[in-house]
């Protein structure tokens, strides 16, 4: 790797960090129930927090217009009120700052010339992306601003899941320009990794309906859901497909089992690599991929029968960050190798 891809590596994955440290954010601000406290969306004056008495009054007399506070908080105090919108305060300065983490140092070094040209075009999406996502945030929140004093969960999932499109997005860059090795594998190994990936990214999805619908503070044993192996409730609604999508109950029994499905492919995984003795730089990845999944499914266990305390629902979402990450990190390590050049190795040996 040479130099300027090595400044250029540092930097995005520097952006990795800040999407990661905002994703955690962003599930304690849920958590918290702080994400309809700021009412109004100033992409460029939102960095600046009310300064005096009169301007935290303000802030919070808009709040008291709309449902959350109608409904559900009624009577809150000054004071309650400046601790749920610190949270979403923050959450939003950290997105603010993500873009200029990225985009100042993207400029300078689109100027200084170290960046390759045919990573521009590259860059030009994830800088969309980034600017989409803001937009997905705040359509989020407008969702909660109505009626009902919480935020859809289809665009939570939708405002979760480009987060982490961005972030596997520009951690797969990173691993492009610093070379990685790619290991030569079976064409249904490889096909077992994108499986891997698949099994992932719908548990994340379903994941973010059982945070949004609340589905973890219900059937709080495992592995029964109220002795039961699917709880009655969970298939109420009609038609029958329509429970996967807004039933709660269904929602999180799907998301236990695909919890459970993705623990038991990950140990496939990671004995394929032992017992087929393939190079040790696989078992290390399928290893720690093993190791993320369990700490991951340990966690959803002990969030679902604490209660969803705070502490453990927000490690539960930063481990699965970790997991997704070294799903990429496995696919991209892998490689079906050329047909041709097997058949030249072969030739070779034969002689």
């Amino acid at each position: 790797m040479n130099s300027a891809n090595k400044i250029v590596a540092g930097w995005l994955m520097l952006v990795c960090i800040v999407i990661f440290a905002m994703i955690v954010v962003g599930g304690v601000t849920r958590l918290t129930h702080s994400g309809l406290s700021m009412v109004d969306w100033k992409p460029v004056m939102g960095f600046i927090p009310p300064l005096n008495a009169g301007q935290w009054t303000d802030a919070f007399d808009a709040y008291k217009q709309y449902p959350e506070y109608q409904k559900v908080n009624k009577g809150m105090s000054l004071d309650e009120f400046k601790n749920i919108f610190y949270w979403e305060y923050g959450h939003r300065v950290l997105g603010r700052s993500i873009g200029l983490v990225f985009f100042i140092p993207f400029v300078v070094l689109l100027l200084l010339g170290k960046i390759e040209k045919q990573l521009v075009p590259k860059l030009l999406v994830a800088l969309i992306l980034g600017g989409v996502q803001g937009l997905m945030g705040w359509y989020m929140v407008m969702s909660g601003l109505v009626d009902v004093p919480r935020v859809s969960h289809y665009r939570l999932a939708a405002h979760l899941g480009l987060a982490l499109v961005i972030l596997s997005y520009l951690f797969w860059i990173v691993l492009a320009l610093r070379s990685t090795k790619k290991i030569a594998v079976s064409h249904w190994f490889k096909t077992l990794c994108f499986v891997t990936l698949g099994i992932i990214s719908l548990q994340i999805l379903f994941g973010a309906f059982t945070a949004g619908l609340r589905a973890g503070l219900g059937f709080n044993t495992f592995p029964l859901m109220d002795g039961r192996f699917i709880a009655e409730a969970a298939t109420m609604m009609t038609p029958l497909w329509l429970n996967f999508l807004e039933n709660g109950a269904m929602v999180q029994f799907v998301h236990r089992w695909l919890g459970t499905l993705l623990l038991l492919l990950v140990i496939l995984l990671f004995g394929f690599t032992v017992l087929g003795n393939m190079p040790r730089r696989l078992m290390v990845i399928c290893g720690w991929l093993a190791m993320m999944t369990f700490a991951q499914f340990l966690l959803g266990v002990l969030t679902l029968v604490s209660y969803v305390p705070i502490v453990l629902a927000s490690a539960h979402q930063g481990v699965a960050c970790l997991v997704l990450l070294a799903s990429v990190l496995l696919l991209y390590s892998v490689r079906i190798p050329d047909r041709a050049a097997t058949a030249n190795e072969v030739a070779t040996r034969e002689v």
